[in-house]
């Protein structure tokens, strides 16, 4: 038990000094995103080859956000994320990267712009990130992590801890069991109240993705989150 506080002690200062690498990636990141803009994430898997419709589809979305004023950020890495980026260059719009270095599948993609290209070592300050300075949200299909992006932005706006924000998850027949399952197992067992299900759109059409973004900042203030 000695050994054990003994080592436990040595964790705590080294934890101490964490916590300038943590504010450094704030302070850069803070700076380099106030200069890029409004802009809407898109996230969704990395997984996804340049062939799939998914990767065809954000392509087109990206490229059609930046042709209504919009920057793109994503994860910075290859599949949709890649797609996002992809887009907004090629619509002439800022394209924003927030790389993390991961095991497997993750690295930046050739699509972000050198001064919007951001690579943390942290997920939470990233995702803090991704929070504070998009405009709107659109989930593309993934896995893991793009529902723990889904569901962070979808918790912060229910308990009103960030301004309301539009969500869009995109494609239809692969998130449908997913809302079928809030709406018929959530809603009916009262976890969720049914304004709730007013908070996201789910949608196929990049037409009405776009409109609902459009529409809501035609009475709601282009600004960061906090």
């Amino acid at each position: 038990m000695d050994a054990y506080r003994k080592d436990w002690s040595e964790i705590k200062s080294n934890d101490s000094w964490s916590i300038f690498k943590i504010m450094a990636e704030f302070v850069e990141a803070y700076d380099k995103m106030a200069k890029a803009g409004p802009c809407v994430a898109i996230f969704g898997s990395a997984r996804t080859k340049a062939n799939h419709p998914h990767y065809i589809k954000a392509v087109e979305l990206g490229e059609r956000l930046a042709a209504a004023g919009y920057g793109v950020i994503t994860g910075g890495g290859p599949g949709i994320m890649e797609a996002g980026n992809k887009g907004a260059k090629q619509g002439g719009g800022v394209s924003v990267g927030l790389n993390i270095d991961l095991p497997f599948e993750q690295f930046h993609n050739k699509y972000i712009d050198r001064d919007h290209f951001l690579e943390f070592d942290y997920f939470f300050v990233r995702k803090v990130i991704f929070v504070k300075y998009s405009q709107a949200f659109v989930i593309m299909p993934g896995g893991f992590g793009t529902l723990d992006e889904f569901f962070e932005a979808l918790t912060l706006i229910q308990t009103k801890k960030i301004a309301r924000r539009p969500i869009v998850l995109f494609g239809v027949d692969y998130w449908k069991g997913l809302f079928e399952w809030v709406q018929q197992t959530m809603l009916t067992q009262q976890y969720i109240s049914p304004s709730d299900l007013e908070l996201f759109k789910l949608t196929d059409d990049i037409d009405e993705a776009v409109q609902f973004i459009e529409d809501f900042f035609s009475s709601h203030a282009l600004s960061p989150n906090f």
